[in-house]
């Protein structure tokens, strides 16, 4: 990453089926990862009628630890330890794999049977290399958990890490920081200044960082000991996230995180083998290992 606030180009758009798209803004060539972050999608909006939701059937992951933050409707996740959690706006699941777990995300009934707005983020997050193999946790934080930041023009809060002078309760690995930023139009906010390497998603409206203007859905990222403060052009909602510099390079396969390709490959066949445990409550489907 360079000095200067550099746009991320290359960002793809996925359909995860009955219209449900997430544009994956992370990994590319500029920005294998910015801090620990090595993965970023930015999920809707999609509105489901009646009847439909998401359904993303359980899956595996090693060596990270998955977020989840959204901004309207609702999600309930399962996984392989038994936990049980519906996430809302404001609120935080935070999932650490380690050394493997499984887990599911799907619209709850109740959501489902009236249709709903989806709209949010999912990051995964990789474990330095000593925390890579330990024991899967999931933690849920309400929203009144959090920390907010206010500045004149500047509403934030904290979903994890540090910044500001404020600390999320959220368990993390390494220095980081996560926040949702809304900006009134005119305003300007400076970023983190203890953290090496940042990265600025626009969900709504249009800002200048630098020299750099971006607008909606667009994201750019910066690394070095001092960054631009952001100005924003109009009212805009952003996702500012970054932190210190990965421990080496992760190797990155479906689902799986590690440093070396032969943890990939374990990983690979203990999925295709079964022997990862099952989902608690959702134990009838699963999502096969690609071919």
């Amino acid at each position: 990453m360079d000095a200067v606030p550099t746009l991320v180009e290359g960002t793809r758009l996925h359909d995860l089926g009955d219209g449900f798209v997430v544009r994956r803004m992370l990994p590319v060539l500029l920005a294998r990862h910015v801090g620990p972050f090595v993965f970023y999608d930015h999920m809707g909006p999609v509105i489901f009628a009646a009847g439909s939701g998401m359904d993303v059937r359980p899956h595996p992951h090693i060596g990270l630890a998955t977020v989840t933050w959204l901004f309207d409707g609702v999600i309930r996740h399962r996984d392989s330890l038994g936990s049980l959690a519906d996430i809302h706006p404001g609120a935080v699941n935070w999932m650490t794999a380690g050394h493997g777990i499984a887990h599911s995300e799907r619209t709850p009934p109740e959501a489902r049977q009236g249709g709903q707005l989806l709209h949010g983020i999912q990051v995964w997050v990789a474990l330095p290399q000593a925390d890579a193999e330990v024991a899967p946790e999931f933690h849920h934080h309400d929203a009144d958990a959090l920390p907010r930041v206010r500045q004149p023009g500047v509403e934030a809060v904290l979903i994890a890490g540090t910044a500001y002078g404020e600390r999320s309760p959220v368990k993390v690995f390494a220095p980081m920081f996560f926040l949702e930023v809304r900006l009134a139009a005119g305003a300007e906010l400076a970023l983190p200044p203890e953290h090496a390497e940042r990265g600025v998603h626009v969900v709504e409206g249009a800002v200048r960082w630098g020299e750099l203007e971006l607008g909606a859905q667009q994201m750019a990222v910066q690394a070095g000991p001092a960054a631009p403060a952001l100005r924003a052009h109009e009212a805009s909602r952003l996702m500012l996230f970054g932190g210190a510099p990965l421990d080496g390079e992760r190797h990155l396969w479906w689902n799986f995180v590690a440093s070396t390709r032969e943890r990939i490959e374990q990983a690979k066949a203990d999925w295709r083998e079964g022997r990862f445990p099952k989902v608690a409550g959702d134990e009838q489907e699963f999502i096969p290992l690609p071919e």
